[in-house]
């Protein structure tokens, strides 16, 4: 009755922490790879060790070598990069020549995170559940910002289900597993909406998906002091459905919704409802973990992620007031790209465990669609951590820093009021902590 009873409050805290919480794109691209802090202060190097609940998103086979039932509450705290861009854009003066300085609204966020397993007493089969935000995405500029004319604010809060069942060969010290990814996303864009260069008014655009995709993980255990893991996680394609809303703000704006451009009442609204399908990427990772000493674990991992699928946006409005934004969808042109991860634990004494690891992100963005709504670029990760044991709890708390390699391009266009001539710079800071309990 007792572990019932804290299952339940823990599921419904997370939930509720979930949907108010902010979001933010972290990892290259949309992803947000720290969901545990064990592996986050391993510069995320975990789908081969997989020996916690966090495993359910690392690598679910792992969950099937946990005994008993198993419980992790995350969260991950991040302060969102001021990112900062020196340079013109097509709205920074004199016709786009002007350089200016902007600099992204600060922010700090809490993202919480839960996983949950149960291994069967009489089969080699655990059942677990994780409850996570993986491809989250936050940006705000200030509104009257050189950026105005592409984005004042953006934000993709996701929270994604994942109920996964893991088997466990034991004469081939082998487990596989498979899962399915049920994602909910909200999704809000706000930005001033321009034409050849004039200004027609603000436009805001809100959304929501449910979607379903699938996991699978395998972890192999030749020898006691070696491991190696394998890890796919599908495409979900988002089909977002919701409204938008326009604000005329010039005579031009309210010609473009029907209204008379001479009337004394420049602000009239327009209102439609709106669609559109994203398709997050799928991923697969490979991962080896080699014990030299019986203290020190070692690991690298290698990830994949098809970023290919993010080639365009195309909103579709379907009122006819707002007919003239159909037909504009905005090139995005994303490749698919690496992530290099290593990282390690020397375990100091029987309570103590010391962790450390670095990230190397390559982005997907190319130079030709780069913008402020996501201003990547390839970055290093380093971090470090500790994981303190006490009876059936363990309390595992990370660090990390992040550099973005500074990114300059040039791509503005003066007649679609769009693209900069510059360069952006970023870091970012997080913490993690999990704390774990074995029933």
């Amino acid at each position: 009755m007792g572990t019932k009873l804290v299952l339940a409050s823990t599921l419904a805290c997370t939930l509720a922490a979930l949907a108010g919480a902010a979001s933010v794109s972290f990892a290259a691209g949309l992803r947000v790879n720290e969901q545990g802090a064990k592996a986050m202060a391993m510069g995320n190097a975990f789908a081969a060790q997989a020996d916690d609940p966090t495993a359910l998103y690392y690598n679910p086979a792992g969950i099937a070598f946990l005994k008993g039932t198993q419980v992790s509450l995350g969260s991950l705290i991040i302060s969102v990069p001021e990112t900062e861009f020196t340079g013109t854009t097509p709205l920074s003066g004199g016709g786009g020549t002007s350089v200016t300085f902007e600099k992204a609204k600060k922010d700090l966020f809490i993202a919480p995170s839960l996983y949950a397993t149960y291994a069967m007493e009489r089969l080699p089969l655990t059942f677990g559940l994780g409850i996570n935000s993986i491809y989250p995405l936050a940006k705000s500029w200030d509104e009257s910002s050189a950026f105005r004319s592409q984005i004042t604010n953006i934000s993709v809060k996701p929270i994604n289900f994942q109920p996964t069942v893991a088997y466990r060969f034991d004469d081939l010290h082998l487990a596989m597993a498979a899962g399915l990814d049920v994602t909910h996303a909200i999704v809000s864009l706000q930005k001033t909406a321009y034409n050849s260069g004039a200004e027609l008014g603000s436009l805001g655009i809100d959304g929501t998906a449910t979607d379903v995709g699938y996991n699978l993980g395998l972890k192999w255990k030749p020898l006691p002091v070696l491991s190696f893991g394998v890890a796919y996680r599908s495409e979900i394609t988002l089909h977002i459905e919701g409204s938008a809303n326009f604000l005329a703000t010039t005579p031009t704006g309210n010609t473009l919704i029907g209204f008379n451009a001479t009337t004394t009442d420049t602000r009239n609204r327009a209102y439609s409802s709106a669609s559109t399908t994203v398709t997050l990427p799928d991923s697969l990772t490979l991962a080896v973990a080699w014990q030299p000493t019986g203290k020190l674990t070692l690991e690298f991992d290698a990830e994949r992620t098809g970023w290919s699928s993010f080639n365009n946006l195309d909103i579709k409005f379907n009122s006819s007031q707002m007919s003239h934004f159909n037909n504009n969808p905005i090139p995005l042109n994303w490749k698919d790209a690496w992530c290099y991860k290593f990282g390690g634990q020397y375990a100091l004494n029987k309570n103590l465990d010391l962790r450390a690891g670095y990230m190397y992100d390559t982005n997907p963005i190319p130079d030709s669609t780069l913008g402020p709504i996501l201003p990547d670029a390839d970055r290093h990760s380093f971090s470090v951590g500790s994981g303190i044991h006490a009876n059936n709890i363990t309390l595992d708390m990370a660090y990390m820093f992040t550099h973005f390699e500074d990114r300059t391009v040039n791509n503005q266009n003066i007649a679609l009021t769009t693209g900069e001539n510059g360069t952006f710079k970023s870091d970012v800071h997080l913490f993690g902590a999990n704390i774990s309990v074995k029933f």
